[in-house]
């Protein structure tokens, strides 16, 4: 058993990673998670979360400027978004997040913000994996391969 040291943490921690995918199979991927004591973790999270905020005020403002212009035109108000959108704004957050919580991967492509986009569009599944498994690893501990 290893004596444990404290003020010493890793850079980072490697994960094997399974979730369905969409052909009902199940697909893997390892991970280097960037370490973060539970504090670093939520402030992470805060940050993320500010990321996102900031972005939908910028949006709402937008649209009731929008709005303003259509009444003043006398034309219908849509304030609606459609939904290639709302989806692409999911698309890059949890990208940004993902980023933000992995070192690498053992993909045959480099992780970069490109390949990490596109696997956030492509298997939703592996993406939420990644963002519940980096949560569950930095604030409850649970790495067991």
């Amino acid at each position: 058993m290893a004596k444990l040291i404290l003020g010493k943490p890793p850079k980072t921690i490697s994960k094997d990673l399974t979730f369905p995918m969409l052909d009902g199979t199940t697909g893997s991927i390892k991970v280097d998670f960037k370490y973060r004591t539970r504090s670093d973790y939520a402030k992470f999270v805060d940050d993320q979360a500010e990321k996102v905020k900031v972005q939908a005020e910028a949006e709402l403002a937008a649209m009731k400027a929008k709005a303003a212009e259509q009444k003043e035109a006398g034309t219908s108000i849509d304030l609606g978004m459609p939904e290639a959108d709302m989806q692409a704004r999911k698309t890059e957050s949890q990208a940004d997040f993902i980023l933000g919580a992995l070192d690498g991967w053992n993909l045959d492509i480099p992780f970069d913000r490109e390949a990490v986009v596109q696997l956030v569009d492509e298997v939703p599944q592996a993406a939420q994996t990644i963002i519940a498994a980096y949560r569950e690893a930095m604030t409850e501990g649970r790495l067991g391969n």
